[in-house]
Protein backbone atom coordinates (compact mmCIF):
# COMPACT_ATOMS: atom_id res chain seq x y z
CA UNK A 1 0.00 0.00 0.00
CA UNK A 2 2.48 2.81 1.51
CA UNK A 3 6.25 2.23 -0.11
CA UNK A 4 7.60 5.19 2.58
CA UNK A 5 9.70 2.50 4.04
CA UNK A 6 10.93 0.78 1.22
CA UNK A 7 14.71 1.01 -0.01
CA UNK A 8 15.58 3.32 -2.46
CA UNK A 9 17.41 1.98 -5.04
CA UNK A 10 20.54 3.97 -6.31
CA UNK A 11 21.08 6.11 -9.28
CA UNK A 12 21.79 4.08 -12.31
CA UNK A 13 25.54 4.13 -13.15
CA UNK A 14 24.71 3.05 -16.92
CA UNK A 15 26.12 -0.10 -18.59
CA UNK A 16 28.22 -1.90 -16.35
CA UNK A 17 31.65 -3.21 -17.63
CA UNK A 18 33.23 -3.96 -14.19
CA UNK A 19 33.80 -7.59 -16.02
CA UNK A 20 35.60 -6.88 -18.88
CA UNK A 21 38.99 -7.00 -16.89
CA UNK A 22 41.37 -8.06 -19.75
CA UNK A 23 41.94 -7.35 -23.52
CA UNK A 24 40.92 -10.31 -25.23
CA UNK A 25 37.28 -9.55 -23.22
CA UNK A 26 37.19 -5.88 -25.12
CA UNK A 27 37.93 -7.31 -28.23
CA UNK A 28 35.48 -10.08 -28.24
CA UNK A 29 33.17 -7.43 -27.24
CA UNK A 30 34.58 -5.07 -30.25
CA UNK A 31 34.03 -7.91 -32.76
CA UNK A 32 30.11 -8.15 -31.14
CA UNK A 33 29.34 -4.59 -32.03
CA UNK A 34 29.11 -3.37 -27.91
CA UNK A 35 32.35 -1.47 -28.17
CA UNK A 36 34.23 0.11 -30.27
CA UNK A 37 38.62 1.65 -30.77
CA UNK A 38 39.11 4.93 -29.43
CA UNK A 39 42.85 6.44 -29.67
CA UNK A 40 43.78 8.34 -26.97
CA UNK A 41 46.26 10.93 -29.04
CA UNK A 42 44.20 10.65 -32.93
CA UNK A 43 45.56 10.03 -36.04
CA UNK A 44 45.18 13.26 -37.07
CA UNK A 45 47.52 14.41 -34.35
CA UNK A 46 50.00 11.85 -35.13
CA UNK A 47 48.54 9.13 -32.49
CA UNK A 48 49.25 5.59 -33.98
CA UNK A 49 47.36 2.27 -33.60
CA UNK A 50 49.37 1.04 -30.67
CA UNK A 51 48.33 -0.85 -27.60
CA UNK A 52 49.24 2.17 -25.09
CA UNK A 53 47.35 4.46 -27.85
CA UNK A 54 44.28 2.30 -27.91
CA UNK A 55 40.82 1.80 -25.77
CA UNK A 56 37.73 -0.22 -26.13
CA UNK A 57 34.80 2.29 -25.29
CA UNK A 58 31.08 1.62 -25.64
CA UNK A 59 29.72 2.83 -29.07
CA UNK A 60 29.63 6.52 -29.72
CA UNK A 61 31.87 7.44 -27.36
CA UNK A 62 34.80 8.00 -29.93
CA UNK A 63 32.31 9.96 -32.15
CA UNK A 64 32.01 12.13 -29.43
CA UNK A 65 35.29 12.29 -28.43
CA UNK A 66 36.32 12.90 -32.16
CA UNK A 67 33.85 15.99 -32.00
CA UNK A 68 35.85 17.17 -29.65
CA UNK A 69 39.49 16.86 -31.29
CA UNK A 70 37.82 18.11 -34.59
CA UNK A 71 36.13 20.94 -33.28
CA UNK A 72 37.47 22.58 -30.35
CA UNK A 73 40.91 21.40 -29.88
CA UNK A 74 42.14 21.22 -34.00
CA UNK A 75 40.91 25.21 -34.11
CA UNK A 76 42.91 26.29 -31.07
CA UNK A 77 45.91 24.48 -32.51
CA UNK A 78 45.64 26.02 -35.99
CA UNK A 79 45.16 29.44 -33.83
CA UNK A 80 48.50 28.90 -31.84
CA UNK A 81 46.41 29.10 -28.83
CA UNK A 82 47.59 25.65 -27.42
CA UNK A 83 50.44 23.76 -28.16
CA UNK A 84 50.02 20.33 -25.62
CA UNK A 85 47.48 17.97 -25.46
CA UNK A 86 47.13 14.84 -23.19
CA UNK A 87 44.07 12.54 -23.07
CA UNK A 88 43.70 10.61 -19.84
CA UNK A 89 41.83 7.39 -19.50
CA UNK A 90 40.49 6.95 -15.88
CA UNK A 91 39.34 3.56 -14.77
CA UNK A 92 37.43 1.95 -12.03
CA UNK A 93 38.01 -1.60 -10.13
CA UNK A 94 39.74 -3.97 -12.71
CA UNK A 95 37.34 -3.04 -15.92
CA UNK A 96 39.57 -2.40 -18.90
CA UNK A 97 37.12 -0.11 -20.49
CA UNK A 98 37.41 3.33 -18.93
CA UNK A 99 34.57 5.10 -16.71
CA UNK A 100 36.34 8.44 -18.23
CA UNK A 101 38.45 10.29 -20.43
CA UNK A 102 40.09 13.57 -19.41
CA UNK A 103 41.14 15.89 -22.42
CA UNK A 104 43.44 18.56 -21.44
CA UNK A 105 44.97 20.99 -24.18
CA UNK A 106 47.64 24.24 -23.38
CA UNK A 107 50.41 26.15 -23.61
CA UNK A 108 49.55 29.22 -24.23
CA UNK A 109 45.88 28.76 -23.87
CA UNK A 110 43.99 25.92 -21.26
CA UNK A 111 41.12 23.98 -22.49
CA UNK A 112 39.93 21.07 -20.10
CA UNK A 113 37.06 18.62 -20.60
CA UNK A 114 36.35 15.00 -19.24
CA UNK A 115 33.96 12.71 -20.96
CA UNK A 116 32.06 10.44 -18.79
CA UNK A 117 31.89 6.87 -19.85
CA UNK A 118 30.00 4.84 -17.44
CA UNK A 119 30.30 3.45 -13.57
CA UNK A 120 31.05 6.29 -10.81
CA UNK A 121 31.94 8.96 -13.83
CA UNK A 122 28.22 9.29 -14.50
CA UNK A 123 27.25 10.43 -10.88
CA UNK A 124 29.84 13.38 -10.64
CA UNK A 125 28.74 16.63 -10.04
CA UNK A 126 32.15 18.90 -11.59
Amino acid sequence: MFNWFKKKSPPPHGPDFSTIDSQSKAEKLCRQGQLEKLFLMPPEFGGQEIPGNTLFVPIGVADVKAGIDNNIIAPLVAEGKITSYTALPEYQGDSFIPIAIRIEASEPGHFTTTINIWGDALTRRD
